[in-house]
């Protein structure tokens, strides 16, 4: 372990961010990597059992994860993907699109693929987040406990505090962006499980803690 590693301890979610990034931009072969984490998020039980799944769709140096929803639209399982918006009182949050087909996303907010905003209330495409059966999910960094350190802006925050308890919250992340413990708050959710290229680590489910 680098000292860096060891000296994240210490350091406050604006430094932790700072360093995994670097970690995340500097992650080589990201395609053949992704594959490996995306293809150990499939093989697992709690995966495999699941009807409805939630995928996000990467952008900048996150995990590439379009490889992987490609092919999950061929399988028995509804594939629904988030998006960008903002409540009735302006508060930011993610919508839940059914995805059927690639056809049906364009560019959006960070250039991330999403549904067009003209058929956001469209019937029968929307889901909401009890109905969600495992969520996967995007962040910064991790750590082996399932601490999950995001951009900041509180979109999945806000979106994962709704998921049923059973659901299952999968991070998923490179090796490199793995902190030996995240800075958290007490609205921060911990991941049932984060999985890497190299392994997957069970979390310590839905409980927070305080800093």
């Amino acid at each position: 372990m680098s000292k860096l590693w060891h000296i994240a301890v210490r350091m406050n979610k604006a430094e932790q961010r700072q360093i995994a990034y670097a970690a995340r931009n500097a992650q080589a072969d990201k395609d053949t990597v992704s594959t490996k984490i995306c293809r150990r998020v499939r093989e697992q039980p709690w995966y495999q059992g699941a009807q409805t799944v939630m995928w996000y769709l990467h952008c900048r140096s996150e995990v590439r994860t379009l490889a992987a929803v490609v092919a999950e639209l061929d399988s028995d399982k509804r594939i629904v993907v988030p998006y960008c918006m903002v409540d009735a009182e302006g508060q930011k949050q993610l919508g839940l699109w059914h995805l059927e087909s690639l056809a049906e996303l364009q560019p959006g907010m960070w250039n991330i693929l999403e549904p067009p905003r003209e058929r956001w209330s469209e019937q029968g495409k929307q889901f909401r987040a009890d109905e969600l059966d495992v969520v996967v999910v995007p962040g910064v960094a991790f750590d082996q406990q399932g601490g999950r350190l995001g951009n900041g802006a509180g979109y999945y925050d806000r979106l994962l505090q709704k998921v049923r308890p059973d659901a299952v919250l999968a991070a998923i992340g490179y090796e490199a962006q793995l902190l030996p413990q995240v800075v958290v708050d007490e609205y921060d959710v911990f991941m049932d499980f984060v999985v890497t290229e190299q392994a997957v680590y069970s979390g310590k489910r839905r409980t927070c803690r305080r800093t």
